[in-house]
């Protein structure tokens, strides 16, 4: 009698061998505003970034983009996300008409960074436009508050993915030991 996980998980057609880093980024002391991934290979099927995030200003939702490009119409989402503060309801909703794709912040101290791991589909592919996936989640120690959300992010461009740019958001900045981690994904 197979298991459920165990037979689905054999069915699955990428393995955790198909995953290959590109790069990684830890930030020193005095933090920075601003992590970089460039001349990103075109060799992959798929793009996957995972990152520890520790914030200087956790509450402010950071932006990426992609090829440098800051097109007021170009990005879309759509967000849900729930908090472990005093009972308040999960939450959703959309943004169109963007100039970036957001993403979470992060944590507030050393103790308690967030984590985010996005999947970039077909980054290649310059016969349609590039989606990505976001599963994030952060505890934040001051004000204390716990965070679990999911974004997918629409980017309105045919052109392959080479850059990504990530921004900490609102006069933040990614504080010591935060960490991006670039893999691609060959299916």
């Amino acid at each position: 009698m197979p298991i459920f996980g165990i037979t689905a998980s054999s069915n699955m057609s990428t393995k955790l061998t198909d995953f290959y880093q590109i790069a990684t980024t830890t930030v020193g002391a005095g933090g920075t505003s601003l992590i970089s991934f460039t001349s990103i290979p075109q060799t992959y099927t798929h793009l996957q970034i995972r990152a520890l995030n520790f914030s200087s200003n956790p509450a402010a939702g950071g932006v990426y983009r992609f090829n440098n490009d800051t097109t007021t119409t170009n990005y879309y989402d759509h967000f849900l996300y729930s908090t472990g503060t005093g009972g308040t309801p999960t939450s959703a909703g959309s943004d169109a008409n963007a100039s970036y794709a957001p993403f979470f912040q992060g944590g507030s101290s050393s103790t308690a960074p967030g984590s985010m791991v996005i999947d970039i589909l077909d980054y290649t592919n310059t016969n349609k436009y590039k989606v990505s996936k976001q599963l994030v989640g952060y505890t934040n120690t001051s004000p204390s508050a716990m965070y679990l959300g999911l974004i997918s992010n629409l980017w309105e461009s045919t052109s392959a993915i080479n850059r990504i740019d990530f921004t900490a958001g609102s006069a933040g900045t990614f504080s010591q030991y935060t960490q991006f981690s670039l893999y691609g994904v060959k299916a």
